[in-house]
């Protein structure tokens, strides 16, 4: 959030604002692996490493989007890099250092910026066994000492300032928010997940789906890092146990999601950078490299022919919801255009150097989502549409306000609008919302998403504000509410409370 902040203060532009935390971000997680593989084996395995990382299609979705995600798994890889560097290239107290104060801006962003500390398991386990790799040990425990106080000092930086706001603010809903970061968003989340339910082998169909194309050289990286491990190669022992680690402590939970397991991604790609090249040259991998490039573009191809010249009821379906319009064929041709040039590169590369035909069809069809698919969506989803409308009801004069509201609405106003909470329960909402416009029935309005209005508000008498992000609004004023209603009761059963969208982190 406080990127996010900066990022307006200097651009201006919340599009900008909300995206460029995650670019930076991404773009030193490559630049880290990149480098720790070069001081580690080398400049092409780091820069394979680099690529393979480039590459996959999670960490490209997740650096193009606003998302925390990114933000969390650069100061992760770089708590990472701080300690392997500290721990196979050292001794190295200054990296161990910003390793630790890392792993603590990762804990502010998200709480499991605490897992870099795993490393320091198969870093013991190889110490005492001897492993090969290992730098001199330096100052012991005076050493971490420090490490520790570097991690608290970046916890500093926010806890010193809550704990000043909530001793100068002391209230109820303060001590409720310190409740749900440190006890429900944490420990709850955890052991108590209240939705996201996945089966424990959820993460096998995530590494196998979501680090394509890193995942095809599987069936060679696994005998090369056997045999590392049998050489008791700590370079290969430290990174890959530690990825191993977090995949388990995520499946641990009933709740999973895709990018939890993200920060372990980085480590994966670099120690899959020593390979990567002589893996490239064996006929199965090339073999299926080349299928890769083939199954991807070739759906690609078909759904984009078959829309432009007899979309199914299901594309028309998709278009419609969001709110494509004239727009759906420019979509479709885009799909098109990426199939075609995935088969390009496999006509042009061919077998020999199916590499690059992975490289350069990746690059092809992220510039196209980038700059042509991404911006069509990115429109289907603004607010702005929907402000527009608004704005065009209620006039400059009159009031607005918002339930159920999404966070991105009231930054989409260009006026000031009341709210009644975010985390307050849709009914609680609601019934405030009504006793809001009782005090000036006239000139009130509410903006509320549809699914909650029965049975309080009849849809009769509200105005239809589209769809957009999946969700279909409405604009009523006081005359919509039943009789049975007013004065703010509204039964809690009555509603669908979060309608089953997660407001957690």
């Amino acid at each position: 959030m406080a990127a996010q902040a900066a990022s307006h203060a200097l651009t201006g532009d919340w599009r900008i604002a909300f995206l460029l935390p995650s670019l930076l971000a991404s773009l030193g997680t490559l630049w880290l692996i990149y480098d720790l593989g070069r001081r580690l084996w080398g400049h092409r395995a780091g820069l394979w490493a680099a690529l393979a990382l480039l590459c996959t299609v999670q960490f490209v979705f997740q650096a193009k989007r606003g998302q925390i995600d990114p933000t969390v798994t650069f100061f992760v890889t770089a708590a990472n890099v701080g300690i392997l560097r500290h721990a196979l290239l050292g001794p190295d107290r200054r990296a161990l250092w910003l390793g630790c104060f890392a792993a603590g801006l990762g804990v502010i962003t998200k709480g499991v910026g605490v897992l870099a500390f795993l490393m320091v398991v198969p870093w013991w386990f190889a110490r005492k066994y001897r492993w090969q790799g290992l730098a001199p040990a330096d100052g012991g425990i005076a050493v971490w000492l420090g490490g520790a106080l570097a991690f608290v000092a970046a916890l500093a930086l926010w806890l010193v300032p809550l704990a000043i706001y909530v001793h100068t603010h002391d209230s109820a809903a303060a001590r409720a928010y310190v409740n749900d970061i440190f006890v429900n968003q944490t420990v709850h989340r955890y052991v108590h997940p209240w939705n996201s339910f996945q089966p424990p082998w959820f993460y096998i169909e995530v590494i196998f789906t979501s680090w394509l194309p890193l995942s095809l050289a599987l069936p060679g990286l696994l005998p090369a890092w056997r045999q590392a491990l049998r050489e008791r190669d700590a370079r290969v022992l430290l990174p890959l146990v530690w990825a191993v680690l977090v995949i388990v402590f995520f499946s641990l939970t009933r709740a999973k999601r895709d990018v939890y397991i993200m920060p372990a991604l980085p480590l994966l790609a670099l120690c899959a950078g020593p390979w990567l090249s002589s893996i490239l040259e064996k006929r199965w991998a090339q073999w299926l490299a080349i299928g890769f490039v083939l199954l991807l573009a070739l759906p690609l191809v078909v759904l984009g022919a078959q829309a432009l010249v007899h979309p199914s009821a299901w594309m028309q379906r998709f278009a419609a919801g969001r709110q494509l319009g004239a727009n759906a064929s420019s979509l479709w041709l885009a799909f098109l255009v990426m199939g075609v040039w995935m088969l390009a590169c496999a006509a042009l590369f061919r077998l020999r150097r199916a590499g690059i035909a992975v490289l350069a069809g990746m690059a092809g069809v992220w510039m196209v989502w980038g700059l042509w698919v991404a911006p069509l969506l990115a429109r289907a989803s603004s607010q702005e549409p929907l402000v527009r409308r608004v704005e065009q009801v209620v006039g400059p004069n009159a009031k607005l306000a918002l339930v159920a509201w999404k966070e991105e609405l009231p930054l989409a106003f260009h006026r000031k609008v009341a709210d009644f909470g975010f985390v307050t329960p849709w009914h609680e909402q609601l019934a405030d919302s009504i006793r809001w416009q009782e005090q000036s029935p006239s000139d009130r309005w509410v903006l509320v998403l549809s699914d909650i209005m029965a049975p309080c508000v009849d849809p009769a008498k509200t105005l239809d504000m589209g769809v957009t992000s999946g969700r279909d609004w409405r604009l009523y004023r006081l005359d919509a509410v039943a009789p049975a209603c007013r004065g703010g009761v509204v039964p809690a059963g009555d509603v669908d409370d979060w309608g089953g969208i997660d407001r957690g982190r």
